[in-house]
């Protein structure tokens, strides 16, 4: 055994969405494991003819009374010497809830609501889930990597997934996703890097320009003709011609570049646009656009 993973955390907190990255990779991958069988699993990995060199198993709350076993089942595996990692992922209660919402699935841990088809109650859910981060309290700590998913679509939860938890080398290009974001609805938690360029002209206060966004011809038109941009530009690229090529260096899969104006609909969206062409023009790097904020309804005056 080279590499043994469990992932945990809240539900509805992306773990299947993680696991489908180890099975991407070619890890052997376990859905739902008890505890006591995490144990056993290793164990029967680890005997000489065993074929198995990279897994992955997910448990959490799904095992009942069975998932309290689980602190003292990574202990015993850390006492052997097994190549154990831990993975966490948790969102705030508000996306929990949402997802729930959305879904119509049942929280695990809640109860007196119908089944795999009822619409779960806010109210019940936000009970489960804090019941769900009692138990969850004593891992935390012990993660070997720790993910908020709250802002992340599942593509992106893949990504930052096999930039943290893959082995260096088994991914090829880098990725990088050039993320567009409003600074009034808060900076992306995940962003490695963080570029402000409220300092142009903002389209919003153009009434004709307002509901419209960065991937119309008007306000492209408008945001590159504003004073100063090719000499942003000229600062900008050669500094991420630069970095690039040293996160790469340095054995990191994937990138996020974040663009932030104050709504994420106008000036960062035409910006990330630009670069995104530019840099998947090279075809040296795996380019990927998300305008979190472009489809919010801009403040009208």
């Amino acid at each position: 055994m080279q590499d043994f993973v469990v992932i945990t955390g809240f539900s509805g907190a992306g773990k299947s969405q993680a696991m489908a990255c180890f099975e991407d990779a070619g890890y052997f991958c376990v859905d739902n494991l008890p505890p006591e069988m995490i144990g056993q699993l290793a164990e029967l990995f680890e005997h000489e003819g065993s074929k198995v060199e990279r897994a992955a198993v997910v448990s959490d709350v799904r095992g009942g009374t069975y998932f309290d076993g689980l602190v003292k089942v990574l202990d015993e595996l850390a006492a052997r010497g097994a190549p154990l990692r831990l993975l966490y992922l948790e969102a705030s209660e508000v996306v929990l809830v949402n997802r729930y919402k959305e879904t119509r699935r049942r929280h695990p841990l809640a109860e007196g609501v119908g089944g795999e088809g009822a619409n779960p109650v806010g109210g019940q859910v936000s009970r489960a889930i804090g019941t769900e981060r009692q138990l969850l309290e004593p891992l935390r700590d012990r993660a070997a990597v720790s993910i908020d998913t709250s802002d992340l679509s599942a593509s992106r939860l893949r990504k930052v997934v096999a930039d943290k938890m893959l082995p260096r080398g088994s991914i090829g290009k880098l990725a990088v996703t050039f993320l567009t974001y409003g600074f009034k609805h808060g900076a992306p938690r995940d962003a490695d890097l963080l570029f402000d360029v409220r300092f142009l002209p903002n389209p919003h206060y153009e009434a004709h320009l307002r509901p419209l966004t960065g991937l119309d011809d008007p306000v492209r038109e408008y945001v590159a003709s504003s004073d100063g941009i090719e000499e942003f530009y000229g600062h900008l690229m050669p500094l991420l011609d630069y970095l690039l090529p040293q996160y790469e260096r340095e054995g990191k899969a994937h990138l996020t570049v974040g663009i932030g104006c104050t709504g994420g609909r106008h000036r960062s969206v035409v910006i990330a646009e630009r670069l995104a062409r530019d840099y998947e023009g090279r075809g040296g790097y795996l380019v990927d656009v998300v305008h979190r904020d472009i489809g919010k309804p801009p403040r009208m005056p």
